[in-house]
């Protein structure tokens, strides 16, 4: 498959198979991962994945309502982003982080797996972050789930013409 049929035909998936992604795909995703664009190299990005304590601590964080999203994949991953003093590599480094987070997303695609890239609240409230032992050093971008997907992909929803989103300088 084309890089452009993967990123085209990549759809979020909220319904998966029970089986968790195996550690040998999810090390080949974080080792795809470092190859994001990084300025000055700084490798900021950081991923946890959830093992069954930390799920339900997650789960307790997040109270029962919203627990329940949190058992739709059965492989959950917490990306995150190492703040940085100088606001300008902060910057930098958030956007290499969120490519990072794509770029997993994207291998999980390439490799039949289906994904979803949430930022539940309960990754910004003190207790979702020490549930998952985020430091305050950190800047969380989401929750990554992975899983078999179930049932049919839906049809790509309509994106913006390339007019309105491109434009030419002189």
């Amino acid at each position: 498959m084309s890089i452009d049929e993967l990123i085209r035909g990549r759809r979020t998936h909220k319904a998966y198979a029970p089986e968790p992604v195996d550690r040998a795909t999810l090390e080949e995703l974080f080792e795809l991962a470092r190859w994001a664009p990084n300025h000055n190299l700084t490798n900021p990005w950081r991923f946890r994945v959830l093992g069954p304590e930390a799920l339900a601590a997650l789960k307790q964080a997040a109270g029962p309502e919203a627990a329940a999203k949190l058992e739709r994949a059965p492989t959950l991953i917490a990306a995150s982003v190492l703040r940085n003093e100088d606001p300008v590599t902060d910057e930098e480094d958030f956007a290499a982080a969120a490519a990072a987070t794509f770029i997993v997303l994207l291998g999980a695609h390439a490799r039949g797996l289906g994904g979803y890239w949430r930022t539940p609240a309960v990754l910004r409230a003190p207790e979702g972050r020490a549930a998952l032992g985020i430091p305050e050093g950190e800047r969380v971008l989401g929750l990554i789930h992975l899983g078999q997907a179930k049932g049919p992909d839906k049809p790509a929803p309509e994106r913006a013409p390339v007019d309105e989103i491109r434009s030419y300088l002189r």
